[in-house]
């Protein structure tokens, strides 16, 4: 992969990690209720399910890309028409609130890397951002494990470091998303539909 394809990745990558969602909102939550560290253990089990979707992706992109290069074009066109819908969808939603309800028994780390594996593993709309976002960044002539483990690490650093920063700051970050929520749903909104323009566009 070529460095600036890499840095429209990152850029891309970062854009959806910050954006509202479900393992951001547990890490939020998890922040708040168990305290940032214990939290890891819910960050770490997010990042094993996303490698579990972008492989998924991934390969099955680089066996429907075999049979047909064309496919690859079309992939990436219907992927930036998702991208787009996917934007004006984040743009209409509503703050996130986080709901701590009443105290809690303490959870196990077990537990929690089991809420993060499954929140991020059986969460349908993972799959299909994947499905649409990865094309436009797959080489089908260059080593589609190799393209994996730099895809798949690039995000899943992101998704962690970002994450770790939401349940670091979760007592006071909560307040400022009631007041800026909307606006803040807006701007990643407006990234994702700018990103599915001109991804498109750009190969």
């Amino acid at each position: 992969m070529q460095f600036d394809t890499w840095l429209v990745y990152l850029v891309a990558s970062i854009g959806l990690s910050l954006s509202p969602g479900p393992n951001g909102l547990l890490a939020l939550t998890h922040g708040a209720l168990h305290g940032r560290r214990k939290t890891l253990f819910t960050i770490f089990g997010g990042a094993v399910g996303f490698v579990m979707i972008i492989a998924l992706s991934m390969f099955g992109i680089g066996a429907l890309i075999k049979s047909s290069v064309v496919w690859l074009a079309v992939l990436k066109w219907l992927g930036g028409a998702y991208l787009v819908w996917l934007g004006i969808q984040v743009w209409r939603s509503p703050p996130i609130a986080v709901d701590l309800g009443e105290s809690r028994p303490l959870a196990t780390g077990w537990s929690l890397f089991r809420q993060g594996a499954l929140s991020a593993a059986t969460n349908p709309k993972g799959l299909l951002f994947f499905t649409a976002f990865l094309p436009h960044f797959i080489d089908p002539g260059r080593s589609l494990v190799l393209q994996f483990a730099v895809l798949a690490g690039t995000f899943v650093a992101t998704e962690v470091l970002t994450e770790y920063m939401l349940a670091s700051a979760a007592s006071r970050i909560r307040p400022w998303l009631g007041r800026v929520g909307r606006r803040f749903n807006r701007a990643c909104g407006g990234l994702f539909a700018a990103i599915g323009v001109a991804l498109p566009l750009r190969s």
